[in-house]
């Protein structure tokens, strides 16, 4: 009896430890993506302000979603094709030669920032803001495709929190690195690296942090034995099965046709457009703020890098205090309706001071901080009991094309403020955050309903047996 017990112990133990190594490792990693991805994002607005105009950036979200969407079915016959961990070593490394690429030519005096004539014509702000577009749905939406599909739901609960946190240190760190390169000076109070120099080297740090990932991620697939990776096992199972019969080539189109196709999936999706609508209102209004501060491209850019910094250390916060332990004692249903009521809460206090500055900033902080702290990391979890198809096929469809179609939404919205006037500011913009904070709260409600039923029953979205696939039936539990 004691051996049995002894037994017992010893294998929880080697579990335990090595489900603790996974989970350090992927905190690792993502502490180098959102590093990059912070660098990345703070100057894509900048750049594109200064080369282009600020009053495009309407007119490129639109752009982006077009771009990308041929960007996704490439993307999709690569997930037929490479396995898990070598699709998020790949986009990682070829944004890391991207951003080498483009800080080269950010000297060149004719299309580069050294040329501060912003110009709607000139196609290099164009091509970097659709590059930094791109990282989100490529690079972060890989990393956490990969990390649900190694994931269980109880995983999730205990772990994610703390991937989340660690990867605020890394968006705090880069973010404070960014700052201090653009505000260093010397001994004559002057800036001591030029506005070209600067932005090349936070381009060349980005392009470091990206070269570390498929360290970590390789170090991890080789450290962590396999039976430790399969995540949700009914998924893990239904995924054997489908390669067993065959079916484990479904096609670049696949990923949209399980979105139409199943309500779970496309509650996801209502998740992730409510949250961009709303963003893109907030953050039009707040680079407009950034504009009207500010004297040169790096008071713009450090304006912008100041926002994330507040944004990653309130971030960090939540995550490593509140998320893990609201998801362990509420469950993902009621932290799923946690989300549009606390946005909705920030958005009201917006509507009562939209004038003022400082609040713009504030709205923005909070959106931000709520989503990647909270709402990213309790979203990612509703993708475990699915498929390999919608994880990654899916998932792609709605980080790229469909948050691209979202922010293309917002943008619709912010050009007809425009055309509105200061005069219904307040109105229009009250009548629109309500409307869409309705429709997220039910969403919300609803999708947590089904994520708790899935588990209970031990089923998953997307798995088909023959004879089943036009039944209607939303989740089928392999045998």
């Amino acid at each position: 009896m004691e051996s049995h017990v002894s037994t017992a112990l010893d294998t929880h133990e080697v579990v335990e430890r090595y489900e603790r190594k996974k989970f350090i490792l992927l905190g690792v990693t993502f502490f180098f993506v959102i590093a990059a991805y912070t660098i990345v994002q703070a100057l894509k607005d900048s750049i594109f302000a200064h080369i282009v105009g600020a009053q495009f950036v309407n007119e490129a979200r639109y752009g982006s979603m077009l771009v990308l969407t041929s960007a996704i079915l490439i993307y999709s016959r690569l997930v037929d094709s490479l396995r898990r961990y070598y699709l998020l070593c790949l986009y990682a490394l070829v944004y890391a030669v991207g951003c080498l690429v483009f800080a080269y030519y950010f000297a060149d005096p004719l299309i580069g920032i050294a040329n501060e004539q912003a110009d709607y014509s000139r196609w290099f702000g164009w091509l970097f803001y659709f590059f930094s577009e791109g990282f989100s749905p490529f690079v972060v939406s890989v990393f956490w495709a990969f990390v649900n599909s190694i994931s269980s739901p109880q995983n999730a609960k205990k772990r994610y929190g703390n991937i989340t946190a660690c990867s605020k240190v890394g968006g705090v760190l880069s973010a404070s690195l960014c700052l201090g390169i653009l505000s260093l000076k010397n001994v004559m109070g002057q800036a001591y690296f030029s506005d070209i120099v600067a932005h090349q080297l936070l381009l060349v740090f980005a392009a470091f942090f990206l070269c570390a990932i498929p360290c970590s991620i390789v170090y991890l697939m080789y450290s962590v034995p396999g039976r430790f990776l399969h995540g949700y096992e009914a998924a893990y199972k239904a995924e054997k099965a489908r390669k067993e019969q065959g079916k484990t080539k479904t096609g670049v189109l696949e990923g949209i046709r399980l979105l139409v196709k199943y309500p779970y999936v496309m509650g996801i999706f209502g998740m992730v457009f409510f949250y961009e609508v709303t963003m893109v209102v907030i953050s039009y209004l707040r680079l407009v703020v950034a504009k009207e501060c500010s004297n040169s491209i790096s008071d713009v850019t450090s304006f912008l890098l100041y926002n994330v910094l507040l944004t990653h250390a309130v971030g960090f916060v939540i995550s490593y205090f509140g998320t893990r332990s609201l998801l362990q004692k509420l469950g993902e249903r009621l932290c799923l309706l946690l989300i549009p009521l606390t946005i909705g809460v920030v958005l009201t206090l917006f509507m009562f001071q939209s004038a003022n500055p400082t609040l713009v900033v504030f709205a923005y902080v909070m959106l931000k901080s709520v989503n990647y702290a909270f709402s990213w990391p309790v979203r990612e979890g509703l993708y475990i009991p699915t498929v390999k198809a919608i994880k990654f096929k899916s998932k792609s469809w709605i980080d790229a094309f469909g948050s691209k179609f979202a922010k293309s939404s917002g943008a619709t919205f912010n050009l007809f403020a425009r055309w509105l006037g200061p005069a219904l500011f307040v109105p229009a913009h009250g009548l629109f955050f309500v409307t869409v904070i309705g429709f997220w709260t039910a969403t919300a409600w609803l999708l947590g309903k089904r994520f708790e039923d899935l588990v209970k029953h031990n089923s998953v979205v997307g798995y088909e047996e023959d004879g089943d696939e036009h039944d209607g039936k939303e989740a089928v539990t392999p045998k």
